[in-house]
């Protein structure tokens, strides 16, 4: 029987326990030299200090719990031209400092008949803690329908970083709205307040009301802005925008188109009515206007005469006052078309102010008329329709019980710009309205909001 030697079972336990770790350290090295990977913020894997996959915690990246979702503010769409919109949309990201340079949407423009007629998809930045817009310009319609509604929707974001700077680093200065009807452009300063650089600008530029609506809007780009300079900025539309700025700070091109035929002396009295009531009405609107205003006066019976727009408002009243209808315009014709035409010339002649809107004021009592059995009516509509889609804004006034109220409606820009008077002592009043109607009581606003990636954090 072998005796129990305490010192060899000790070695033992030691050659066993230095093969075990001999061994047990190459597993280690094996392990680390090809098959671990140390935690990271891009291994789809929670570890480490995150506090959701691959953001919060060490990670740059915010997770996404941890951030109030973008919400729409309005969107809106602007015809360009027939068929053609601009679509604007405006989001606001509660965040005081997250930001995500990719957000997903689509846009919807709904039609009168409640169909989707256009769409387009696109992504955005969004920068930090204010309102910012989102532009898509040069949308074509599928159906040649007016766009009635414009509708956003937003995808998740899926990956949020910290931006050091929101709309706080832009400031806009300057900004000037001119030839608003014939070459419309709008000019700004933009400044870079920071202390850094930034490229890849994109500024949207929306025109409001006076009670804070849309009205148009347009795009630009600067490729890049120095610490703590300044660029100058354009905004340009494709044609006129003076039938939708309304401002009181956008002058007016106005022609008064008087029917001066035969009928208008129907009435009788001394002096012969409506005719005498139609020139007073119409001598007190010209008075109205303002100083940067202009008004041209268009006579019309089986001839049409052509006053030229002026800025003398009093001259211009007073020799309304004076227009009296021809003796041989009482069995004569009413010449509606011929006005029209004498009117849009006198629009797009030289004396046009090309920074002022163009407004046309139609006064009749009846139809149009020619001789033998030629069609007046249908050339005095079309050509209406030609004035609408320059730019004109038309208001008809049908004077009389028995004026024809559907010729009345198709004439003017809308049924809002159709104004009946059954008697001529209603005209004054509707002069009146048109005078407020031209244009609104307050200011236009203009919203210059650029945003940048540049002050985004990068991942790390």
């Amino acid at each position: 029987m072998s005796q129990f030697r305490p010192w060899a079972f000790m070695r033992r336990v030691q050659y066993a326990f230095g093969f075990a770790l001999f061994w047990s350290l190459i597993g280690v090295g094996v392990y680390f030299m090809w098959f671990y990977t140390p935690s990271s913020c891009f291994d789809l894997t929670q570890n480490g200090n995150e506090t959701g996959v691959d953001c919060g915690g060490g990670c740059t990246r915010i997770c996404a719990f941890e951030v109030i979702p973008p919400s729409l503010i309005w969107a809106d769409s602007f015809e360009i031209t027939p068929g053609q919109y601009n679509s604007v949309a405006y989001v606001e990201n509660k965040n005081q400092y997250a930001a995500t340079p990719e957000l997903h949407y689509k846009l919807e423009l709904v039609g009168k008949s409640g169909n989707v007629i256009a769409t387009r998809s696109g992504s955005t930045i969004l920068p930090p803690n204010s309102i910012y817009p989102i532009f898509e310009g040069r949308v074509f319609t599928e159906v040649d329908e007016p766009v009635t509604e414009t509708r956003l929707t937003m995808e998740p974001a899926n990956l949020w970083l910290p931006a050091s700077i929101g709309r706080g680093q832009f400031k806009v200065t300057d900004i000037d709205l001119q030839s608003v009807d014939v070459r419309p452009r709008l000019d700004a300063r933009i400044e870079n307040t920071e202390l850094v650089g930034a490229e890849d600008i994109e500024v949207v530029a929306t025109i409001f009301d006076d009670q804070g609506t849309p009205l148009q809007a347009s795009q630009t780009f600067v490729s890049s802005i120095p610490a703590r300079s300044e660029r100058d900025i354009t905004f340009t539309w494709p044609q006129s925008i003076a039938k939708t700025v309304r401002s009181c700070t956008v002058p007016t091109d106005v022609v008064l188109a008087i029917d001066t035929s035969g009928s208008m002396n129907n009435d009788g009295g001394e002096p012969p009515q409506p005719i005498s009531a139609a020139l007073a009405a119409a001598s007190t609107f010209a008075k109205q206007l303002r100083d940067s205003d202009q008004i041209g006066v268009v006579t019309f019976a089986t001839a049409v005469a052509t006053q030229p727009l002026s800025a003398n408002h009093t001259s211009v009243a007073n020799d309304i006052t004076q227009i009296t209808i021809n003796p041989s315009d009482e069995t004569g014709f009413t010449d509606t078309a011929g006005a029209l035409r004498a009117a849009q010339a006198e629009l797009e002649s030289l004396h046009h102010n090309e920074n002022a809107r163009r407004v046309l004021v139609l006064l009749t009592d009846g139809l149009p008329t020619a001789p033998g059995d030629t069609d007046a009516v249908t050339p005095a509509m079309a050509i209406a329709d030609e004035l609408d889609a320059a730019g004109v804004e038309i208001y008809a006034i049908g004077l009389g019980q028995n004026v024809d109220r559907a010729f009345i409606t198709e004439v003017a820009s809308g049924e809002r710009n159709a104004y009946f008077a059954p008697s001529h002592t209603d005209l004054a009043n509707i002069y009146n309205t048109i005078t407020g109607a031209i244009c609104e009581s307050g200011p236009t606003k203009v919203d210059v909001i650029a945003k940048t990636t540049t002050n985004f954090a990068p991942l790390r």
